[in-house]
């Protein structure tokens, strides 16, 4: 757990509405007690972890209950998550329902770049803490009041580690990476990597001009004994977007959870 940098701190935690928005419309209560700063830090951790989890599952059931998809995207911060959203916004929108979740510290840029793209969006700003948690997205809910049988897109906080620790009631993980962090990150990286359902590879239009191993990417996937499957996309055109647009039908249709099967990487993109 995060001891230094604030994960256990909720002070600051707020959702931020666009500037256009009304403030009154979403609330968000903050009494949440705290004080077990003279606790072991396991035990600190296994009790964090069973309350979110708890709060995660009744998120679960109560979009499953709407016929609502969930997808939880994560990835390192500038691996393009907010293109990605603007872009399936932009192909999906006028077919199906789509609501965005977006987690950053501060600022509400993200938030302002999907309603720009004509979706959904409520905006959290978790200050110090380096990832959302459950009860962030019971919060958040409350305010975005995402359509029955849409799709509820989660758009972490740029971070390879502690998101994904903690289970937000998502019916899917999807670990957005770049060509330019380095094929390595899977195995620096393990846990994030083995709880994704999806890995897009993002970017890729920059491989000939990048030092990246495509090869030893998918290897690395592989070693750290991810499930996932694999897909390369450029998030600023349509490549590799037909691919991903297939994904999510596919989890639409109840198939949340891939095989074990790797995807041979595009390498034409």
């Amino acid at each position: 757990m995060c001891a230094t940098c604030g994960c256990g701190d909720r002070t600051n935690v707020r959702l931020v509405p666009l500037p256009d928005t009304d403030a009154d419309a979403h609330p968000h209560p903050h009494d949440h007690p705290h004080g077990h700063e003279h606790e072991h830090t396991v035990t600190l951790e296994q009790r964090i972890l069973a309350k979110n989890d708890a709060i995660a599952e009744a998120n679960r059931i109560r979009l499953a209950g709407r016929g609502i998809l969930v997808v939880n995207l994560m990835g390192s911060p500038g691996s393009g998550k907010t293109t990605l959203l603007e872009r399936t916004i932009r192909r999906l929108g006028p077919v199906i329902d789509i609501s965005v979740i977006e987690g950053d510290q501060e600022t509400p840029l993200d938030a302002a770049r999907i309603d720009a793209a004509g979706g959904r969006v409520v905006q959290v700003n978790t200050g110090a803490g380096c990832h959302l948690d459950a009860q962030m997205i019971d919060d958040a809910l409350a305010a975005l009041d995402p359509p029955a049988g849409g799709v509820l897109f989660i758009e972490n906080v740029g971070n390879l580690v502690c998101p994904a620790l903690f289970d937000l009631g998502e019916s899917a993980r999807v670990v957005l990476a770049s060509v330019t962090e380095g094929a390595d990150k899977p195995l620096k990286y393990p846990h994030m990597f083995r709880s994704a359902d999806l890995v897009l590879l993002n970017k890729a239009d920059l491989l000939p001009h990048v030092d990246f191993d495509t090869d030893a990417f998918g290897r690395a996937v592989q070693a750290v004994g991810a499930g996932a499957q694999v897909r390369s996309v450029t998030a600023t055109r349509d490549a590799g977007i037909d691919g991903w647009v297939d994904w999510l039908n596919d989890a639409l249709n109840g198939g949340t959870r891939s095989t074990t099967v790797l995807d041979t990487l595009d390498k034409s993109i």
